[in-house]
């Protein structure tokens, strides 16, 4: 189960921290992520990792803003948003996979939703300009 929180209103160049708390499984054996839903568009990636071998990746518009981490020991996700923009906004969903099934993590893994089997309910992120 993955229960995310942490979405709120904030003004464009301001700073949000999502939070997945997880259960039911080990962020030792599973790889994680968030995924974020714009009104009227698809499901993109944003970041993704494996706490096992620390693979870390982002989408281009996240890199240098978005950090991806989880506590150690701990099943808690986190993804700290700086700088965001009105292009930011939308629903934000913490996902996980086996690492026995997505295998190492590549950058297909941020384009492609269906590669991630649980998801949690999401959280709403809104900016203004």
């Amino acid at each position: 189960q993955l229960q995310a929180c942490g979405g709120g209103l904030v003004q464009a160049g301001g700073t949000l921290r999502l939070s997945c708390a997880t259960s039911g499984f080990s962020l030792d054996d599973h790889a994680v992520g968030w995924f974020r839903q714009a009104p009227g568009k698809e499901r993109e990636g944003v970041a993704c990792t494996t706490r096992r071998d620390g693979t870390t990746l982002y989408t281009d518009s996240a890199k240098g803003r978005f950090t991806i981490s989880s506590d150690n020991p701990g099943n808690t996700v986190y993804l700290e948003m700086n700088n965001l923009k009105p292009e930011d906004m939308g629903v934000y969903y913490c996902v996980a996979e086996p690492i026995g099934v997505i295998g190492h993590l590549s950058p297909q893994n941020l384009q492609l939703p269906l590669m991630w089997i649980y998801w949690g309910q999401g959280t709403l992120v809104t900016v203004s300009s």
